[in-house]
């Protein structure tokens, strides 16, 4: 499985570096990264915690609201021309991030970051993976999502250096600089390479006789039915991760827990994306969507029962697996459902259904913490509603193609 994985790589480097690119550029934008400079903007601007986390739900939901708007783009434009919409509003957005002088600036810098980096990049690096390939689908998208963890791994710790030197105003500005200056040209060159179409062509999707566009997919049920199981991993991650130091106050758990747990995360993230692309080559993505839901029911299970410190381990891992098969099926999905004459519209509405559940997922999960629930209240709740996500999955791909509400 590692050799096919080498051979995939070799054998179309450009078209995977763009993709990892994209998605390792919306760290920009990404939640862990922008919450780095979270104790510096609320002391710039003194705001509370609830503050500073009503605003950034705020940006996020506005970004939500702005991806269907603006991701149909991607289906008309060249790939060059949306490389550099998405990247300018996230320079854009670090630069807000350094001038803000008041609540409507910050509030604008966030949603600029969250559209163009958590919405845009991460976008166009697996729609494009899913538009240029089609019996690979699954390693491609894969292997694009590979950049969220190198993300991870990396950009943090860069950020501690440039701090060092750095105030944290000055600091957007060099990200601003970084994206303008080296994601930019460098994901202009790599679009070249996927100007001359798609390197594996797809028929269309099975059953039907054409592609679909996002007005009719919004009426098919399937859709409808199949949206919980696919936004089910980025939400359960965020939920655990954003609420993970009350957790394991409430278990016990040790802040040397909770660093080991990251790290069981990233391990468990990788290993299931290098999994996660043959298996669904193999099987198809909506065959494997539904099992794929199980890590991550398990987790919430081991968030519930597994009360000894290595039980964060346990829910750590599980969740890193699960991110990395549920995330894998769902960006091969709507493809091999729909087609891809009009994934980028349809793409951008699930992203935008996916960022608007990560933005309310911690907010709602917060207030059930506030009002009592303990962790194996919240697991348990979070391995039912998966498990519900799944058993609908299930439901919505037997029903035939076509098959439209309304």
């Amino acid at each position: 499985m590692i050799t096919d994985y080498f051979r995939f790589l070799l054998a179309h480097p450009g078209r995977l570096a763009f993709g990892i690119l994209a998605t390792l550029g919306s760290g920009f934008g990404q939640t862990y990264f922008i919450g780095l400079y979270n104790a510096e903007i609320r002391g710039a601007f003194d705001l509370s915690h609830g503050d500073i986390g009503g605003l950034y739900a705020a940006a996020t939901i506005a970004s939500a609201l702005a991806l269907p708007v603006v991701t149909p783009l991607y289906d008309r434009w060249g790939l060059r021309a949306f490389a550099l919409l998405a990247t300018g509003l996230l320079a854009a957005g670090a630069v807000a991030m350094a001038g803000a002088a008041g609540m409507a600036g910050l509030l604008g810098a966030l949603f600029l970051l969250r559209l163009g980096g958590q919405g845009l990049m991460g976008h166009m690096g697996i729609t494009t993976m899913a538009r240029s390939f089609a019996a690979s689908r699954g390693k491609a998208t894969s292997v694009a999502a590979m950049g969220f963890p190198l993300a991870e791994g990396t950009l943090p710790a860069l950020a501690v250096g440039v701090g060092a030197m750095l105030a944290w105003r000055e600091a957007w500005l060099v990200w601003a600089g970084l994206t303008l200056a080296v994601v930019t040209p460098l994901l202009l060159v790599l679009a070249r390479q996927h100007e001359g179409g798609p390197v594996e062509v797809a028929g269309p999707p099975p059953g039907s006789t054409r592609d679909w566009r996002r007005s009719e997919v919004v009426r098919d049920i399937r859709f409808l039915l199949l949206v919980p199981a696919g936004v089910a991993a980025p939400f359960a991650v965020t939920v655990l991760f954003f609420h993970q130091v009350p957790l394991a106050e409430l278990r016990g758990w040790s802040e040397t827990m909770l660093a080991a747990g990251l790290s069981v995360f990233a391990v468990g993230h990788v290993t299931g994306l290098f999994l996660a692309g043959p298996t669904v080559d193999r099987f198809g993505a909506g065959r494997v969507l539904p099992p794929a839901l199980i890590p991550l029911a398990l987790a919430g299970l081991a968030l519930a029962f597994l009360t000894p410190a290595w039980g964060i381990l346990v829910w750590s891992g599980l969740l890193g697996i699960g991110l990395a098969f549920g995330a894998t099926a769902a960006g091969a999905l709507w493809a091999e459902l729909y087609g891809v004459t009009h994934l980028g519209a349809i793409r951008g509405l699930f992203q935008a259904l996916a960022v608007f559940a990560t933005a309310i997922g911690p907010v709602t999960t917060g207030w059930l913490l506030d009002a009592g629930l303990g962790a194996f209240g919240l697991g348990l709740g979070l391995a039912a509603g998966i498990a519900l996500a799944a058993v609908l999955a299930a439901l919505g791909l037997r029903r035939p193609a076509g098959a439209a509400t309304g």
